[in-house]
């Protein structure tokens, strides 16, 4: 599997990471067997990069991890999440000071290991100060219980703001960032990308094959199949039966039909080779969910499936995009 850089660190990382959302996951995911299947596989292919949160499965998931890559770990780059209650407390949640070093060492317990090696805040935390968070995230890393630090699901400005003051106060910034990112949500091309590019912040983007929908399985009028979490749809509303996507999907279908590939594999493989991406999390609850996702490896897509893919799944020009553009058309005449 192809190795890369993840963002402006020294740090290789393998083109495709691992999620681990479905480990233990009683609803939608997978036991600890299949589970350490999923991971031996993953490995055996030349992957590297395994991703968590303390919140999956209420902690079950960075357990059923630990366990899977104990005799590995060295080989491993293991990342992991805080921000989700993992108590009934009012401080057993968030980014507060508090609960990020108290947060880091039950990830640790449950990972059964001395260190993390991507350290990531699920969110942006808007009742803690950012500089309060940055600095306990700082001694995570000065103790040697974190080697590198990112964020997720951050606005472009959140971004910014971290970094810029990461700079000012002289302590560790986020070095990567784990946004959403499919053919059906391309926001983050707008601003997250473009400034993750300037930054030299690598980005792991979630949800590839948008929660099941660019998979094939989820089809127009049709119930989705019974164990799979558009059945029990977390994200609820209409979130598996909105338009847009499943006119998306079903060109998905259609070229992946064409080209001889699963959806899964094009559409996988579409993001895995978009500007400005390091390495797209995948998960899977079975070994042929797995293989299916792996064989985006071998997969390229050539200019007119790219341009079939963007035709279908392009976002629109917003402000100021589009009075930039205006301007720049002025300004070639």
């Amino acid at each position: 599997m192809e190795i890369r850089r993840l963002g402006r660190t020294g740090l290789k990382v393998s083109k495709l990471c691992l999620g681990a959302m479905t480990f233990g996951n009683k609803d939608w995911g997978c036991d600890e067997k299949t589970s350490h299947l999923i991971v031996s596989q993953f490995l055996d292919a030349g992957g590297n990069f395994i991703d968590t949160a303390d919140g999956y499965a209420a902690g079950v998931s960075e357990e059923i991890t630990g366990r899977a890559i104990a005799k590995q770990r060295q080989s491993v780059i293991l990342a992991t999440k805080v921000f989700a209650p993992m108590g009934t407390g009012p401080n057993d949640k968030g980014l507060s000071r508090k609960h990020i070093l108290d947060a880091v060492d039950g990830s640790l317990r449950r990972l059964g290991t001395d260190y993390i090696d991507l350290y990531q805040v699920h969110g942006f935390d808007e009742q803690t100060p950012v500089d309060e968070t940055l600095r306990a995230l700082d001694d995570c890393v000065r103790t040697g219980k974190v080697r590198y630090v990112g964020c997720s699901n951050h606005f472009a400005w959140q971004l910014m703001k971290a970094i810029a003051l990461s700079k000012e106060l002289g302590i560790t910034r986020y070095d990567c960032l784990q946004p959403q990112y499919s053919l059906v949500a391309r926001a983050i091309e707008r601003e997250i990308i473009p400034l993750c590019i300037d930054q030299g912040v690598g980005v792991i983007p979630y949800s590839p094959l948008a929660g099941g929908i660019l998979t094939g399985k989820i089809r127009r009028g049709e119930s989705p199949p019974k164990g799979t979490r558009a059945d029990v749809n977390p994200f609820g509303g209409n979130f598996y039966t909105e338009e847009r996507k499943l006119n998306i999907a079903e060109e998905v279908a259609n070229i992946a039909q064409d080209i001889g590939a699963t959806p899964s594999a094009v559409a996988l493989s579409w993001c895995a080779n978009q500007p400005g991406i390091t390495s797209p999390i995948f998960g899977a609850r079975t070994i042929e969910q797995l293989q299916d996702n792996l064989a985006s490896l071998q997969l390229t897509l050539d200019e007119e499936t790219n341009q079939r893919l963007e035709s279908a799944s392009a976002i629109p020009v917003e402000y100021p995009s589009d009075i930039l553009a205006m301007f720049r058309r002025m300004n070639n005449d």
